[in-house]
């Protein structure tokens, strides 16, 4: 499994100098190979490597061969989405480090730069001083709020699938950032008010179009970011710990493409767009991976509307957005429970856990037959 540790550098005065004057020189040379790949037509890595690669040493002979190698990785990676548009690259933009110009001793790391090799003192917090010791890979130098950052791929060992006794369903919304079939909700009640609130500012200042105001609004947009990702690592954390302590896997909906999929009238699009449920599932998904949690992606549609008990569907059997009765059986639920309950009840069909289940005996229930 892939994951990414974050760390900060220590540079001097000197060292940054050097860090700026490298970024610029490659994100330069990104630039000219991207004009030699559109001119040519040439998108893949390897051919554009053929073709570019003697020229771009020439070019820029002060950029290492394994740095102009990377540079090449960049614009091969920036066409792969869209090959029509000229792809242009910020002066300052990240560029990638691998083991033949990065190299670590202890607390310090060894960038290769224009002025030569800089040794470099780094911080970071224990989680991610514990994912360094893993077999890492490719290595981004980012420029960010005027400090320096590495980002780095580390291989992390897989963990062996646990056996588990059924599914926790999980329901992701608007009013309601999650909710798990157990019941158990995450609202999001305080987050949309603070979201309306930033809204009404974002408007005021691009509105206003002044300097100052563009860079709060840099500003505001980063922290928005930073605030969404920990309210994520937070519900994501507390639903893996659910799912392990009750020895059950979790049971999400497959939303891929939801965006193009979903039809609302303007006023609530910003709504519906402004939480990034793909992170929150994602966060979910390698979390449970690392402890060996099974994730089950199951089909999305009609899971609001769908009697948990007898299966009845109808658009009618959610009364209002907090209310589910069945027109047919007369179920009635919290909507959003009876949502995360039919997912779990979908995961039972889509994967069954007779077959990758170990019965557990814990005094004196036989926790595989009982009810979930």
């Amino acid at each position: 499994m892939k994951l990414i540790a974050q760390i900060k550098l220590r540079p001097t005065a000197d060292q940054s100098a050097a860090l700026v004057a490298t970024m610029r020189r490659a994100n330069a040379a990104c630039d000219w190979l991207s004009v030699k790949a559109s001119e040519t037509k040439t998108f893949r890595q390897f051919a554009l490597h053929k073709v570019v690669y003697r020229e771009a040493r020439d070019a820029f002979a002060d950029l290492s061969s394994q740095m102009i190698v990377r540079c090449i990785a960049k614009v091969a990676d920036a066409y792969k989405l869209d090959r029509e548009t000229l792809r242009k690259f910020r002066p300052l933009g990240s560029i990638a480090y691998d083991s033949r110009i990065l190299s670590w001793s202890g607390g310090t790391v060894s960038l290769w730069t224009l002025g030569g090799r800089e040794r470099i003192s780094f911080v970071c917090g224990e989680h991610q001083r514990a994912l360094l010791v893993y077999d890492r890979g490719e290595t981004d130098l980012v420029l960010r709020g005027g400090n320096f950052y590495l980002f780095v791929s580390v291989d992390v060992p897989d963990t062996e699938e646990k056996k588990t006794i059924g599914w926790l369903g999980v329901d992701v919304g608007v009013v309601n950032i999650a909710t798990t079939s157990d019941g158990e909700n995450f609202s999001g009640t305080h987050l949309n008010n603070l979201r309306r609130r930033a809204h009404r500012l974002r408007q005021k200042l691009q509105r206003k179009g002044t300097k100052s105001a563009k860079r709060l609004l840099r500003k505001r947009r980063a922290s928005e970011t930073r605030f969404s990702a920990h309210v994520n690592h937070e519900i994501s954390k507390q639903i893996v710990a659910a799912a392990e302590r009750t020895s059950r896997g979790i049971a999400i909906e497959n939303l891929d493409g939801i965006r193009a999929r979903i039809r609302a009238r303007r006023p609530q699009r910003r709504v519906l767009h402004s939480w990034a449920f793909a992170d929150l599932q994602a966060k979910i998904a390698y979390k449970a991976k690392r402890v060996g949690i099974p994730i089950c992606y199951v089909d999305p549609r009609n899971t609001s509307r769908e009697c948990r008990v007898c299966g009845h569907i109808e658009k009618a059997n959610r009364k209002t957005r907090d209310n589910f009765v069945c027109l047919a059986c007369g179920h009635t639920a919290d909507a959003d429970v009876n949502a995360a309950r039919v997912i779990a009840s979908r995961a039972d069909v889509d994967r069954p856990y007779a077959d990758n289940v170990e019965v557990v005996v814990s005094h004196g229930v036989d926790l595989q037959s009982s009810s979930l």
